[in-house]
């Protein structure tokens, strides 16, 4: 199972488009609200129902785990003890994470892009310590994707997937999507 964490403040298209995609393509994702209730308020004011709420250990076995951006959504990710304490239990395990627009800002002050290319929404480039900026829309390094914005969830979501499916596989979902 994969793992969306969203804290109020998250950016809506970066979260559901990537969720929606990931269940097209039979991926077993779950929304994880990290505040304590199950209703999260996005960037833009659309409030979602999560499918469960971040409990201590809960996610320790996760397949992987992704982080939309917005604000201040990220930044409320970013200080969140409990998520990063979960982001370098799965640093360790080598887990898939991925994070997109300012969200990448969460992996970097947890030493997590240390020396791995990164992408960011620009002017969070500060925040990625250690990380080789890559001026790229998605960059994938090893076991982790970043992303620049909205403008790239698709293709975000579709390289979270080319961790788990086949090429075959996500081709023939975005033709059946209509995907250019």
């Amino acid at each position: 199972m994969l793992h969306i964490l969203l804290a109020d403040g998250f950016e809506e298209i970066e979260a559901l488009a990537t969720l929606d995609i990931l269940r097209r393509l039979q991926i077993p994702v779950q929304t994880v609200s990290i505040k304590g209730a199950r209703q999260v308020c996005g960037a833009h004011g659309l409030t979602l129902k999560t499918d469960c709420l971040l409990r201590k250990n809960e996610l320790r076995q996760s397949q992987g785990l992704i982080l939309p951006g917005g604000m201040p959504g990220a930044a409320n990710l970013n200080s969140n003890e409990a998520v990063k304490k979960i982001l370098l239990h799965h640093h360790i395990q080598h887990t898939p994470m991925a994070a997109i627009c300012a969200a990448p800002m969460v992996l970097g002050s947890a030493g997590i892009l240390e020396g791995r290319r990164a992408t960011c929404y620009p002017g969070f480039e500060d925040y990625l310590k250690g990380a080789i900026i890559v001026n790229e829309s998605v960059v994938r390094d090893d076991n982790i994707i970043t992303a620049v914005g909205p403008a790239a969830t698709f293709d975000f979501a579709f390289a979270i997937a080319s961790m788990f499916l086949s090429k075959e596989r996500i081709e023939a979902e975005k033709k059946a999507m209509q995907f250019p």
